[in-house]
């Protein structure tokens, strides 16, 4: 069968197996080195890796944390001034 008569679906597949065989070719390639480095270069390297994805992830909590909290107050400042009826006082002049 020729590649001009397949179908739009088919041509697709056809480019995601090509896709797949690629990043398998690479995984190949990626494992066969590290199966020829030294374990302690593994160890050291998976363990700086390690350092910064806790990193990330610790710099990534902060962020969702903060974020929550500034909508808590958005949320509750807008809900005591529905439950007033009107805006919060700044100051009267009497």
């Amino acid at each position: 069968m020729r590649l001009n008569q397949l179908s739009h679906l088919e041509r697709e597949i056809l480019d995601e197996y090509r896709t797949l065989l690629q990043n398998l070719n690479q995984l190949s390639t990626t494992i066969g080195t590290l199966a020829n480095q030294p374990t302690s270069q593994t160890i050291d390297s998976l363990r700086l890796l390690e350092r910064k994805t806790g990193l990330v992830s610790t710099l990534m909590k902060a962020s969702v944390y903060s974020i929550i909290l500034q909508q808590e107050l958005h949320y509750e400042d807008s809900r005591e001034a529905n439950h007033t009826g009107s805006p919060p006082l700044t100051s009267r002049q009497g």
